[in-house]
């Protein structure tokens, strides 16, 4: 049965989705969110169908699609996807650069079928370049990016991110640009080929870092919870667990008065910005002694009573236990095709005319390439041939 749209917002867009693993996916599920026609393109046999298709984070990938299984190592199976081509907005990839080359789903191949599509390509490091066929993943990219070198507790060697930075990011940027491609084509009627890496994606992370080496010739160093240019701004042991403080300028004398150490406020060692950097460690340690006499809701009072930035260093049950982030209901509830109802995550933004809300969970492998394909004009005859050819498969 044909899902309700989640948000109209998208409407009306069909997405081939040719994804795996975490960027594409996530891409992919920008669009899906707020109501695009996204349809996952599995592989015959595709192991995802009996191992971790119901994990959550596989979920949380794939949301608000639904599943066709379609062969394109097979001639006809290629011939199914044109088609599709035909009367589709987007498709989205991630293979390695030269697959989609071999399998003749390129973005000149694609535009010859329909000049409006746009192509949107994830890859590790580009689709040109020495590396274009080198595999990539974040963690690979992490640490080529220079990401590692400034992450984590000076002298204690490289630290990845806790979280799969260069993929999300990598998938939010490709999303950006197909929907930047999809405005410009109201104006051209053309589409076009969206391009992105996760080497990219990071180093546009590195914002500040970046800038100051091409700027300056800077190159950052790990500063553990500290900021490069800064001071204060770390999390702090209380007598009770930790505070995260931030601490511009301005703010200097009320963060003093806050943590009762008034004397600071005139110290030449740390009255500007230059002599806090300059004294950076005496006065991480100033600060460290005065927060451990109060306990983390003490010290937190004290700063918001003198309009400090800070707040508590959480555990992810603590935080999705925290009044502001109830009162925001990030939680969102998904409809499962066994009846089983789960939470996910919701998108971070809102619109006030096109909601997004009613999810469904990712369809059952397969279960829904009848109906998507008689959606694209293909006749029951058509869809026998197919099925007996082993182009395609429905659900088992």
């Amino acid at each position: 049965m044909t899902r309700t749209p989640p948000s109209r917002a998208l409407e009306g867009l069909a997405v081939l989705d040719m994804t795996q693993a975490r960027a594409g996916p996530i891409c992919v599920r920008q669009l899906a969110d707020w109501g695009a026609n996204c349809i996952k393109i599995e592989r015959p046999g595709d192991p995802q169908d009996w191992a971790g298709r119901t994990e959550p984070d596989f979920q949380s990938k794939h949301r608000n699609k639904r599943s066709m299984i379609l062969d394109l190592k097979n001639d006809g199976g290629r011939a199914v996807l044109m088609r599709m081509v035909e009367k589709s907005d987007v498709v989205v990839e991630n293979f390695r650069p030269g697959v989609k080359d071999r399998l003749g789903f390129d973005y000149e191949s694609l535009r010859k079928i329909n000049p409006r599509i746009i192509l949107g390509s994830i890859s590790a490091f580009g689709q040109e370049g020495p590396y274009r066929d080198r595999p990539g993943l974040d963690q690979i990219v992490q640490g080529m990016s220079g990401f590692m070198s400034i992450n984590g507790e000076p002298g204690r060697g490289p630290l990845r991110a806790g979280v799969a930075i260069s993929d999300i990011t990598c998938g939010l940027f490709c999303a950006i640009g197909i929907l930047t491609a999809l405005h410009e084509r109201e104006r051209s009627g053309e589409g076009q080929w969206v391009q992105t890496s996760l080497m990219e994606s990071i180093l546009s992370m590195m914002d500040l870092h970046t800038a100051r080496y091409l700027m300056e010739g800077h190159v950052s160093k790990q500063q553990g919870n500290g900021h490069p240019t800064g001071v204060p701004t770390n999390a702090y042991q209380t007598s009770d667990g930790y505070v995260n403080v931030s601490i511009m300028p301005p703010k200097w004398p009320a963060f003093c008065k806050a943590i009762a150490f008034e004397e600071a406020i005139d110290d030449l060692r740390y009255d500007t910005r230059e002599a806090r950097i300059a004294n950076r460690d005496a006065c991480n340690d100033m600060i460290a002694a005065r927060m451990k006499t109060y306990t983390t809701d003490e010290m937190l009072q004290r700063l918001a009573e003198y309009d400090c930035p800070a707040g508590p260093v959480y555990n992810i049950a603590q935080t999705f236990g925290d009044p502001q982030v109830k009162h925001l209901n990030l939680a969102q509830t998904v409809a499962s095709p066994n009846g089983e109802d789960f939470e996910i995550l919701r998108q971070p933004f809102a619109l006030s005319r096109t909601p997004t809300g009613g999810w469904n969970a990712l369809s059952d492998y397969g279960a829904d390439t009848e109906e998507i394909m008689a959606e694209f004009g293909f006749s029951h005859s058509e869809l026998a041939a197919l099925k007996e050819d082993g182009v395609v498969a429905g659900r088992k």
